[in-house]
């Protein structure tokens, strides 16, 4: 029973050291959205919208900024699942969008930017 309580806990302290490392690493890859996009408690609208609150808002629904059609209508809910797909090809999977991001096509790198976006709360507080 003991090696099965040190082994649940190893588990939980490495997952967690994954995690962070996930963030690290998808805190250099928000260097290629900055230009753009903002995130933070004093995030503002650029030439993209803010991405904080990422995780579970609709596509086309961040104040003030002024969507494509096509970002609107998508229809799109932001999950891990959506954002990979997207991000790998944002003009393939919304057509119309006025984002101008060739993508990310490493998955590694795409998965540590969610964790590194799905990190900040609709007012930019990190959870």
């Amino acid at each position: 029973m003991k090696r099965m309580i040190t082994a649940v806990a190893i588990s939980m302290v490495s997952a967690s050291g994954a995690f962070a490392q996930d963030v690290a690493a998808g805190a250099t890859s928000y260097k290629k959205c900055a230009a753009c996009h903002d995130v933070g408690p004093t995030a503002k609208n650029k030439v993209g919208p803010v991405l904080n609150g990422l995780d579970g808002r609709k596509s086309g629904t961040v104040a003030a900024y002024n969507y494509s059609d096509a970002n609107k209508g998508s229809g799109i809910t932001w999950s891990e699942a959506v954002f990979l797909e997207y991000i790998k090809d944002p003009k393939a999977k919304i057509p119309g969008t006025k984002m101008v991001f060739a993508g990310i096509k490493n998955e590694g790198e795409a998965k540590s930017l969610w964790a590194f976006l799905k990190q900040y709360d609709a007012e930019g507080k990190t959870k």
